[in-house]
């Protein structure tokens, strides 16, 4: 007999432009197969299947699915909750049966790619039959194994625009004594700050950005201060991106939140640019202007990237297929294909190989000066950000569209998260 049963999605940690498009993806494919018996999702990932808070996805109509492919965020709620060995597991395992969910398909990034592996090892150790397959999706690009995640293209397409514009801007008001700084997201890796050097022109290395500071490159404050100074003596104005993972000599976080911590309990890092700033002011007595993009960079989807869009899907459609196929315990992958003309296909990782690893910028990428990437940088991301995707808008704005929740009966008594 055909394995089958009903198929369960999550999307958990920060949504992206794009993370919605895999869903889209995920829905559309597995609508093609009688083993999918009914087709949930879970509302904020990991805490909508501890509470039992499951939709039934098989009855949004295709309106609503096709919308999602370009309206931006998360459209079943995320969430960062971390998983109690214990109590949580045991819960997880009693909603699967008693749901019947027989496939389970996590969009997310690295810590939602953990997740993903320990349900799979709890279904196994328990001997209940569940395929598992993760959706990558991270704007930080820091997943392994897979050469880019969906996601980071439309990123690095919203950043290096912002970077184009703003020049624009300081080039008519600098007269050699202006500093502008863009702090962008990347909380362990420079790819979205490194990705703002798309903007420069190929035959124009002193385009803006002039200034790109990676968490791969320890800080030095000297030296900052020195690059601003020749610049400046060059240039109208100096145009600077920060990733706000910004670390110095001894791996620390040039600029902390006091001692705040993310759901996961992971420390964040605080305002870097205003930090930067501080320096300038202080030392140079100079003009600066910042700004901290924040979580619109990662929602930007009229600006975001149309072969991202079609990759997304693609890691969901694949997802689907590897799963049908009898994988699990595994990954969707990008793969970049070897020719002169960029293509990219799918294939599978381990999730145990996966699970809690960060991909950083290889430094052969990075220029000896520590604040440039090279074209074997630009050759990697130039791809990944083709394309424009047709928002449709109503009354001048975007027009997105949003699921209708249909709610899927509880079977359990509720579970106690405190």
């Amino acid at each position: 007999m055909e394995f089958q049963g009903n198929c369960l999605i999550t999307q958990s940690g920060g949504p992206t432009a794009v993370a919605n498009a895999s869903l889209a993806g995920v829905v559309t494919e597995a609508l093609n197969y009688e083993c999918f018996e009914e087709i949930y999702g879970s509302l904020h990932g990991t805490l909508g299947i501890l509470a039992e808070k499951i939709v039934d996805l098989a009855s949004e109509s295709q309106q609503v699915v096709r919308g999602l492919r370009v309206t931006p965020g998360a459209a079943l709620g995320s969430s960062r909750y971390k998983l109690r060995m214990s109590n949580d597991l045991d819960r997880i395992l009693r909603v699967l049966e008693a749901h019947n969910i027989r496939f389970f398909f996590c969009i997310g990034g690295n810590d939602s790619q953990e997740t993903a592996y320990r349900v799979s090892q709890l279904t196994q150790e328990n001997g209940y039959d569940l395929r598992v397959i993760g959706v990558p999706k991270t704007v930080d690009n820091d997943l392994v194994l897979t050469d880019h995640c969906p996601g980071y293209g439309s990123v690095i397409k919203y950043v290096a625009t912002c970077v184009k514009e703003s020049a624009c801007d300081d080039a008519a008001m600098g007269q050699g004594d202006l500093v502008t700084i863009l702090e962008v997201m990347g909380r362990g890796a420079g790819w979205i700050a490194a990705g703002t050097s798309i903007a420069k022109r190929r035959d124009k290395p002193n385009d803006p950005p002039h200034l790109i500071y990676l968490p791969e490159v320890a800080f030095s404050a000297d030296r900052f201060l020195d690059d601003v100074q020749r610049v400046l003596k060059q240039e109208k104005f100096c145009s600077i991106v920060v990733g706000e993972g910004l670390v110095d000599h001894d791996g620390n976080y040039v600029a902390v939140s006091g001692g705040q911590t993310d759901a996961l309990g992971q420390a964040l890092p605080g305002r870097v640019g205003d930090y930067l700033k501080g320096l300038v002011e202080a030392h140079l007595g100079i003009q600066v202007r910042t700004s901290k993009l924040g979580h619109g960079q990662r929602a930007a989807s009229h600006c975001s990237s149309q072969t991202d869009n079609d990759e997304a899907f693609l890691a969901g459609q694949a997802a689907v297929r590897a799963a049908v196929g009898g994988e699990t315990g595994k990954m969707v992958t990008l793969l970049r294909g070897d020719g002169d003309q960029y293509t990219c296909e799918t294939g599978l990782a381990d999730l145990s190989e996966v699970a809690d690893a960060i991909k950083a910028i290889p430094h052969s990428w990075i220029n000896d000066d520590g604040i440039s990437l090279n074209y074997q940088f630009f050759k990697y991301a130039s791809p990944l950000v083709t394309g424009e995707v047709a928002i449709p808008f109503e009354n001048g704005v975007p027009q997105f569209v949003r699921l209708s929740y249909y709610g899927v009966e509880r079977l359990l008594e509720p579970h106690n998260l405190d």
